[in-house]
């Protein structure tokens, strides 16, 4: 067993049962759906999330309160020397800074990175992180390593509806009802902070192609080609999509399989405030 415990939070796509899989932790995020507290993947599962977003609930986010985040971090605390705690990004909730704040309190013990990862690419710097303890490094080395490293990848997301945007007040009522209007399907990007405007496309096929141009000139010009990056794709209740999505990417990357584009749903985090029918694709860089 390695002396540090990787903890991260649902927001990473890792499933309760994965963690087991993995030895890792998850702490599910809260949600308050119609004023009652349910927590992603333990009493709120992603047909139901979507379920309670098609009826037009009244669906806020929030974050793991202090106690629940302690007594994870304690249990894990019982088992190993050490705890590198990976939550969502600080640009996207304040989870983090509470946590870093929280971790004061364990002399060193527990080391929280602030890496600015959501979904897969948060989920990749939990991969990471094992890797790194299971080859002897200690919190504070993978905490480092991953806060180095923390702004190679990126995000690009295509919303399919607008309704969800204007709700959460990116969107003006009147620029939504434009939007719609014109069916712009608006491409968003998350750069290692917050989720920001991209490009508005005409079409799906059209916002697919800039999304897929758009990792492409990541790979090739921030990290040093494509060979040296991996690939990954996320989606909000619209697997069917995704799959003809991902074999659209294929064409594009030359000797890549499906086995190379690893696909998860989008966290439910994000999801609430694109809604359902997004996909996302993301690159990484994983060789350096």
């Amino acid at each position: 067993m390695s002396k540090v415990a990787v903890i991260t939070d649902s927001n990473s796509g890792i499933t309760q049962a994965e963690a087991r899989e993995l030895g890792i932790r998850v702490m599910p995020m809260p949600f308050y759906i119609n004023d009652k507290l349910y927590y992603e993947d333990i009493n709120l599962t992603q047909d139901e999330f979507y379920e309670h977003l098609s009826t037009g609930a009244s669906i806020s986010t929030s974050q793991p309160s202090p106690g629940d985040v302690m007594d994870l971090w304690d249990k894990a605390l019982k088992e190993h020397e050490e705890v590198v705690y990976i939550p969502m990004s600080s640009g996207l909730s304040s989870s983090c800074a509470t946590a870093i704040m929280l971790a004061e309190d364990y002399d060193g013990k527990v080391q929280v990175v602030d890496n600015q990862r959501i979904s897969v690419t948060q989920r990749m710097s939990v991969l990471d992180a094992m890797k790194m303890a299971e080859d002897g490094a200690s919190a504070a080395e993978i905490r480092e390593e991953l806060l180095a490293k923390k702004l190679d990848a990126s995000i690009y997301i295509m919303v399919d509806t607008l309704e969800y945007l204007k709700k959460g007040g990116r969107l003006t009522p009147a620029a939504a009802a434009v939007g719609t209007l014109l069916r712009l399907k608006p491409v968003l990007q998350i750069q290692g902070q917050k989720l920001d405007a991209f490009h508005n496309a005409r079409s799906v096929k059209i916002a697919k192609k800039i999304m897929i141009e758009a990792v492409k000139a990541d790979a090739e010009h921030r990290f040093d080609g494509a060979d040296n990056c991996s690939f990954h794709m996320a989606y909000t209740h619209n697997e069917k999509e995704l799959e003809k999505f991902r074999q659209e990417a294929l064409k594009e990357f030359p000797g890549r399989s499906v086995l190379d584009f690893y696909a998860a749903p989008l966290s439910l985090s994000v999801s609430c405030h694109i809604g359902p029918g997004a996909l996302a694709i993301t690159c990484i860089k994983t060789k350096y």
